[in-house]
């Protein structure tokens, strides 16, 4: 009877279903596998990733019920980062304790890490190929109509209130016309909620949500009724060896990196930065793009405009989160300035996309293994949610401007003063019909956006 009991979670006792009807244990080994196809499917960003996860583990597996689902989903949409690759985390650490959140979020993100190496490298070392070329020139324009949608999609989500609305757009005016700091506006936008969410609460609700409601797909691992296990109860001192780790696992590689490379040095720096964009991803990927650009393009020229543009794009074909895209940044950063010698091209890259993975990424496993018990301790609504609600509705104007940003470069490739790329807005504008009126996916759009542009190149 305690074959399983260190890394299988039973299924709860439900005097009222028959046994038959219980879903079986499940096994580390089982749940690694299914990880690790889930790290290879996880197109369609966050909505589409988490549409996946509700699909198998609510529905088919039943893993855990619809109501443990969404409560944990609550809490990932009010972190940054990634809220989908947290929920993996999540519910894998609610599984199979520390270890099984550990592998659940590190393959939700690994399959990605290794595409986008190989894609970056193809881009920069092949770039110039005319097929390249042109299946780019066709996807650039799409990531702006993508971009826009996403400003709608979330806004649409988000803005449900004057108040809200006028959040949105001073953040747009700042970011766009001030060029305002990205994280000062996530800041006067939490002051703002805080505030707001005192005095004027139903200025600042919502109510919006990823599920369906409580629907009923039979009795599940993890059921609406089961107790908290002794693992996901809070305790101090788990609290502070979680915290502790998590500074050990920052400090020792930015320690190495600072040693081999000094302060200053381009792979310290790289660590340094995304730390501070790890804690900047409310909203999702679009919503920190802007400050990443900041950061890697103006500030540290680890890319130009155009290349950012294509990392979004590549970005957006790959499975796993958007945020990846950093990947991209850190692998063009590398290996265009030849950080370890003109014969190590790949390999200064492949190890500036690690770093930056790395720092990108720990935080949102510690913001889970720690913050985890407290969630799974109150099973209830999360309260004070209006700070982040203003911030979701700054990050739409953010999000706005950065279409903007993407539409000057693509229509106006040698800026204002030089000439419109009537094709380019062409595809544009298809790809905004064929996401607005028609429905159709982020993949299916890049795709055909990328065949139009390989015909129109090689028709020149």
């Amino acid at each position: 009877m305690n074959t399983h009991s260190q890394d299988t979670l039973a299924a709860p006792a439900t005097p009222a279903v028959a046994p038959a009807e219980l879903p079986q244990p499940v096994s580390f080994t089982q749940a690694f596998w299914f990880w690790l196809k889930l790290g290879f499917i996880s197109f369609g960003g966050p909505a589409g990733q988490i549409a996946i996860m509700h699909t198998e583990l609510v529905e088919r597996r039943r893993w855990i019920s619809e109501r443990r689902f969404l409560h944990a989903l609550n809490y990932c949409m009010l972190l940054p980062g990634p809220e989908a690759q947290q929920l993996a985390t999540y519910i894998g650490w609610l599984l199979h304790r520390t270890w099984g959140g550990i592998v659940a979020g590190a393959l939700f993100v690994l399959p990605s890490l290794f595409i986008l190496i190989g894609l970056s490298w193809v881009y920069v070392a092949h770039g110039d190929v005319p097929v390249i070329a042109g299946i780019f020139y066709g996807i650039k324009p799409a990531v702006t109509a993508i971009v826009l949608h996403a400003a709608h999609r979330i806004g649409s989500r988000a803005l449900k209130s004057p108040v809200l609305w006028s959040i949105a757009g001073a953040a747009f005016v700042a970011i766009f016309a001030l060029n305002v700091p990205f994280p000062l506006i996530v800041a006067a936008a939490a002051l703002i909620g805080f505030i707001g969410g005192k005095r004027w609460p139903d200025h600042f609700r919502t109510g919006a949500r990823h599920g369906a409601g409580a629907r009923g797909f039979g009795p599940a691992l993890v059921d609406d009724d089961t107790p908290t296990p002794a693992h996901a109860r809070f305790r101090w001192t788990r609290l502070a060896a979680i915290l502790a780790t998590g500074a050990l696992l920052w400090a020792v590689p930015m320690a190495l990196l600072t040693a081999a490379y000094g302060w200053q040095g381009a792979y310290t720096q790289m660590g340094w930065f995304f730390t501070k964009a790890a804690f900047l991803t409310f909203g999702g990927a679009y919503a920190v793009l802007p400050y990443i650009y900041q950061g890697a393009v103006d500030t540290y020229a680890w890319l130009t405009p155009i290349q950012m543009i294509d990392g979004l794009a590549l970005g957006e074909t790959t499975p796993g989160p958007l945020i990846m895209v950093v990947a991209f940044v850190g692998f063009v950063g590398g290996y265009a300035q030849a950080l370890m010698g003109p014969d190590a091209l790949f390999l200064a890259g492949a190890l500036a996309a690690t770093v930056v993975t790395w720092f990108t990424f720990l935080p949102s496993f510690l913001f889970v293994l720690a913050g985890g018990p407290l969630v799974e301790a109150t099973k209830e609504d999360l309260k004070f949610t209006a700070p982040l609600t203003a911030i979701t509705a700054a990050v739409v104007g953010v999000i706005l401007n950065l279409a903007v940003f993407f539409g000057y470069h693509v229509l106006w490739p040698d800026g204002l003063a030089g000439r419109f790329d009537l094709g380019s807005a062409l595809i544009a504008l298809a790809a905004a019909i064929a996401l607005f009126k028609f429905k159709r996916g982020v993949i299916e759009v890049i795709g055909a956006c990328a065949a139009i542009g390989l015909a129109v190149k090689l028709a020149l």
